[in-house]
């Protein structure tokens, strides 16, 4: 029998669901943007990771994939399921870590639930509010090109560090672990940006799946011309008998935006960038084509983080 990742059974239920339009965030009506998004521990809580730390990615999550569309979080609501072996310092750091995401990222958690469950689970649903129509996934064009918010390649090897005590040391080591254990979602580039974008995603699940997203539900080529590599990516992979090309595109657990914008836009989106002090990297372009992803003249592989697989 045929295994099931996780998008395919996302297709199944939206087909059942009559939902036609899939993307991270659903905009309900003119301006109500809704998001929600699950943390399990057993999956998405690496070695080292803090109680405070795991609330604080349960937000980081939506945060993220509001960004990617341009809107500012204002309330959420979480919902946890926890073992009956939790020790009250714990329970007190995720607080903490609740707290904390409040304060950074200027959202209202206004109520919840909770439950027991054989392992920690944190659902957070989230709203905010757009100021107009938000990108989706569907606007890619020929002739636009292709920005992301940030290089690739700290959190796989953050990954590496903490779960199979790759070595690593000095700036590199420390950059790589925090970009897991407290991941920035780029919600000033996304709030400053989502205005120029013809279509845009959150990286989470991995720069190929993402570009893979826009080209395939844009009916488009994506053509990658530079490589979004962080600092330090190859020289890490080289020394752990690694591939550098797997940790930057096929990695994921990053919260990096991947956004295409008008090529007559921009120079101003490179303007309102700067004023916002966001980085914002060129690293391809738009052509005609049939969902395609090129990395110069090599097909990349569709590939990226999958959470589970079920008969």
């Amino acid at each position: 029998m045929t295994k099931l990742d996780e998008k395919e059974i996302i297709r199944i239920f939206a087909e059942k669901l009559g939902i036609a339009d899939l993307d991270d965030v659903a905009q309900l009506g003119r301006s109500i943007v809704f998001k929600a998004d699950m943390l399990v521990a057993s999956t998405d809580v690496p070695n080292g990771m803090e109680a405070w730390q795991v609330a604080r990615k349960s937000i980081v999550s939506c945060v993220s994939d509001l960004a990617a569309k341009g809107v500012k979080p204002h309330a959420a609501m979480i919902s946890l399921g926890m073992p009956n072996n939790c020790t009250r310092p714990y329970v007190e750091g995720l607080a903490r870590g609740f707290a904390g995401a409040v304060k950074e990222f200027g959202v209202k958690i206004v109520g919840g639930d909770t439950n027991e469950a054989n392992g920690l689970v944190i659902d957070c649903s989230m709203l905010g509010f757009a100021s107009g129509k938000i990108p989706t996934r569907t606007g890619a064009r020929p002739g636009d090109v292709v920005v992301v918010s940030g290089m690739f390649g700290f959190p796989p090897a953050g990954l590496a560090i903490l779960m199979r005590n790759a070595a690593a040391a000095g700036a590199f080591r420390k950059q790589a672990a925090e970009s897991v254990l407290v991941p920035k979602p780029r919600q000033r580039f996304g709030l400053a940006l989502a205005k120029y974008f013809s279509s845009s995603i959150d990286s989470s699940d991995g720069l190929a799946t993402s570009l893979y997203e826009l080209a395939s539900r844009s009916g488009v080529k994506i053509a990658i011309d530079s490589v979004p590599a962080a600092d330090g990516v190859e020289k890490f992979a080289q020394e752990n008998g690694l591939d550098a090309h797997e940790l930057v595109f096929h990695g994921g657990e990053e919260y990096e935006i991947v956004a295409t914008v008008p090529k007559s836009r921009l120079r101003q989106a490179m303007s309102a960038a700067r004023k916002a002090g966001a980085a914002l990297h060129v690293i391809g372009r738009v052509q005609r084509g049939a969902g395609d992803v090129f990395v110069g003249k090599k097909l990349l592989e569709n590939r990226g983080y999958v959470h589970f697989r079920i008969r």
